[in-house]
């Protein structure tokens, strides 16, 4: 009784995909110049302004550069351009978001691609949670970004400051279902450790039987979990 006490504490104060900010329509009416460009993916507008000088990270009152505003409103090809001028890929936003895992918590499969061969790194601290990527999209359940996450290295046993993996957000933040098992499954056979234990002692097996994911349960096992 006390760890589900514990647990639920927990799940109540937990990271969620609002803690990222993208701009809103008033934030966008009122952008000029590089933000302006960026936010209507006007890549050729992109490429002007940097020619004429303009400040590649330049940062709105959110403390997003251009390239941030690209991601989160899904303009690709000003993102391509961005980076293709030398915007920072590594660049953290005031929450300290960086494109990676602005583009992970959105599932949004091309941007991630994108960030990623641009030089983003999926080995970066970011959140106020001081998480990465690869714990937002497990907690998710964003099975395909963490497959991709996994593969461009991403660490697999970081411990955020809510003392969560990606694994334990796998469960703890999950639902049990087809997306959050395969979330988990992938984490398992690319090495995440599964005994890795919370803050309250629990691991993540102890976890899975607790909410009853038979199916998370069962992968847990055979990887030898305790």
């Amino acid at each position: 009784m006390l760890i589900r006490f514990i647990v639920a504490a927990l799940v109540l104060t937990a990271p969620v995909a609002s803690a990222q900010v993208a701009p809103d329509a008033t934030e966008i009416a009122a952008y000029q110049g590089l933000h302006a460009a960026a936010a209507a993916g006007d890549a050729a507008a992109v490429e002007r302004l940097v020619k004429n000088g303009a400040a590649l990270e330049a940062r709105d009152k959110g403390g997003r550069t251009p390239l941030h505003v690209a991601v989160h409103l899904k303009k690709a090809d000003a993102a391509r351009a961005l980076l293709r001028l030398g915007a920072d890929a590594n660049a953290l936003d005031a929450q300290a978001y960086d494109i990676v895992t602005i583009a992970s918590v959105a599932d949004d499969v091309a941007m991630l691609k994108l960030s990623l061969d641009g030089g983003c790194k999926a080995t970066n601290i970011t959140s106020p949670y001081h998480g990465t990527a690869l714990i937002a999209a497990a907690h998710l359940g964003h099975d395909e970004v963490v497959r991709m996450l996994i593969a461009a290295k991403a660490p697999l046993d970081h411990v955020n400051n809510l003392g969560w993996t990606a694994l334990i957000e796998s469960i703890v933040l999950g639902n049990g279902g087809a997306r959050h098992t395969a979330t988990l499954k992938a984490l398992v056979e690319a090495g995440a450790n599964v005994n890795i234990a919370d803050r309250s002692g629990a691991t993540p097996l102890t976890l899975a039987k607790t909410r009853r994911y038979a199916d998370m349960v069962a992968i847990l096992e055979r990887a030898g979990a305790r």
